[in-house]
């Protein structure tokens, strides 16, 4: 059977199973492919007041004590040192999910008598999270952000 396998044989064998294989990656390999969505429609907006979330981080980083998250029964809960008092004790926060936007969270919300906020676990979905926490005191903005997994 090998015997009038010749050279010119193994090239046309090689380029029909080179072709298959990217057949193989333009046909059933996209299928497997994750969700990938913009992070914003505004993209060219937001780019614009970035300069402004890295202003917001820096103060973050110069705090002696930073709020701490924690996960318990009741969600995510978010605690603030008592040195810190908010402007109106309102604070912003972004639960930003990367695979899906449909479930990220954006909300205001108002601190507690003992400076804390629960994100209730009902609008919890399994996965991955980024949490943005931010605040202003005296008009000057503040930022931290923490990588989540809820579980």
């Amino acid at each position: 059977m090998f015997k009038k396998f010749s050279w010119g044989h193994g090239v046309v064998v090689a380029l029909a199973l080179f072709m298959g294989f990217i057949l193989f990656m333009v046909f059933v390999f996209p299928n497997g492919k994750q969700n990938s969505e913009m992070v914003s429609d505004n993209y060219y907006e937001d780019e614009l007041h970035f300069q402004k979330v890295i202003d917001s981080k820096k103060n973050a980083e110069q705090l002696e004590e930073k709020p701490v998250y924690s996960e318990t029964n009741e969600g995510i809960k978010i605690t603030f040192p008592n040195n810190i008092v908010p402007d109106g004790k309102k604070i912003d926060f972004s639960l930003f999910r990367t695979d899906d936007k449909n479930l990220d969270v954006n909300k205001t919300l108002n601190l507690s008598n003992n400076s804390d906020f629960i994100i209730p676990k009902e609008i919890l979905v399994k996965g991955s999270y980024t949490l943005k926490v931010k605040w202003e005191i005296d008009k000057k903005g503040y930022q931290i952000d923490y990588d989540v997994l809820w579980k």
